[in-house]
């Protein structure tokens, strides 16, 4: 293991002599950082002037604005890390999220310069990370850092990402009778003690949670974040007009789109008798009063008791969703927009659970094609007598 960086110092370089005694070179304030040194040309005496030296270093360093130069291969990571975090970050939908990836990019770069990364770099780094989707999200961070650094002027050239393969689509989704089955598990799931289930009840919030996602196709965040009524900066179900607000009013849109789905007449009755008996207080999934922000754990112990297995997650509710649409022959453009997808992802990933599905094609495939009929002008009477010669 690499000994750590002491980070950028003052380093008094000793003066040269020459085999008699005699100085050839003064004494000299050196900055030292890492593998790096560069001197200030202030001798021993100098050492004020050398610290100033040493802060423009720094801030040269730590600020992109300060660089003199803008190659890449003499900026840090950290630089296009930092700018990426500090001007584009927060305007992410789970900014938290977003800063632990950018972290662990940051632990494993350290001082690297933007021009050492290269696909060997990056393959390092997923070896590393050990899980492979991961890695390949927060290599994506690391190239959405570099694109803005580029755009912003601070380095002379865009340094290519090389990301892993792309997992495939998730192909689990659950027949109704499977959706039922989850539901009871957990409505009917109970706290044990000394190994005993008791008559407290542990996760109806989660059977509350599976009908909202299961019936809009939305994203497990959006639904945990969702309010039982209007509610300023917050995305929010309309029990009067039947609508789920994905997102927030004034919320700018992004790639994971979240326009608002009218509710089923059935989801709709169970949300208004949840408000209306005090079940979900300020927003639609609550655990003792109080609204869940992740769902994760909770859904685990319901699929174990539903005897499922570690395929079925929050997200595969969604899936189903998309998947019952499609299998009812909803137009794609219409299903695409009820569960918040781009008509071409709909329609890529779900198509083959339409009704007639190359239906056209099956059936010609198999039979004769048609007898073709003679051409009715072989040819003119000079070619014929050509033949005949």
């Amino acid at each position: 293991m690499p000994r750590p960086s002491k980070g950028a110092r003052l380093w008094l370089q000793p003066a040269r002599r020459s085999r008699n005694g005699k100085i050839e070179e003064h004494s000299v304030w050196v900055i030292r950082d890492g593998s790096r040194k560069r001197s200030t040309g202030f001798r021993e005496e100098e050492r004020g002037e050398a610290e100033r030296e040493l802060a423009d270093y720094l801030a040269e360093k730590h600020d992109p604005s300060h660089h003199r130069n803008n190659r890449a291969d003499l900026i840090p990571i950290a630089d296009a890390i930092a700018a990426y975090s500090e001007e584009i970050a927060p305007a992410h939908a789970r900014p938290t999220e977003t800063a632990a990836r950018l972290q662990n990019l940051l632990d494993h770069f350290g001082e690297q310069c933007m021009a050492d990364v290269n696909g060997s770099a990056c393959r390092a780094y997923v070896r590393a990370r050990g899980v492979e989707s991961s890695a390949r999200r927060e290599l994506e961070d690391l190239r959405a850092a570099f694109h803005h650094f580029f755009r912003e002027g601070h380095v002379d050239r865009l340094i290519p990402v090389v990301l892993p393969p792309k997992p495939s689509s998730r192909e689990r989704w659950l027949e109704r009778s499977e959706a039922a089955r989850l539901i009871w598990a957990a409505w009917r799931l109970r706290q044990k003690y000394k190994g005993r289930p008791t008559e407290r009840a542990i996760a109806k919030h989660v059977a509350r949670f599976i009908l909202v996602a299961l019936y809009t196709g939305t994203r497990a965040g959006a639904v945990c974040g969702a309010a039982i009524r209007p509610t300023i900066g917050c995305r929010y179900i309309d029990l009067d007009a039947g609508l789920f607000h994905r997102r927030p009013p004034g919320e700018r849109e992004t790639k994971k789109r979240q326009p608002p789905v009218a509710l089923p007449d059935r989801l709709l009755a169970h949300l208004r008798r949840w408000e209306r008996l005090g079940i979900s207080g300020t927003h639609v999934v609550e655990w003792n009063g109080k609204p869940v922000t992740k769902i994760n754990k909770a859904f685990r112990a319901v699929r174990a008791a539903a005897g499922f297995e570690e395929d079925v997650v929050p997200h595969t509710l969604r899936h189903t969703a998309a998947t019952w649409l499609a299998r009812s022959g909803v137009p794609f453009v219409e299903g695409a927009d009820y569960v918040g997808m781009s008509v071409e992802t709909f329609e890529r990933v779900y198509r083959h659970h339409a009704p007639g599905f190359q239906e056209q094609a099956r059936n010609k495939i198999a039979s004769k094609p048609p007898r073709q009929k003679p051409d009715r002008n072989p040819g003119t009477s000079e070619e014929h007598g050509r033949r005949s010669g």
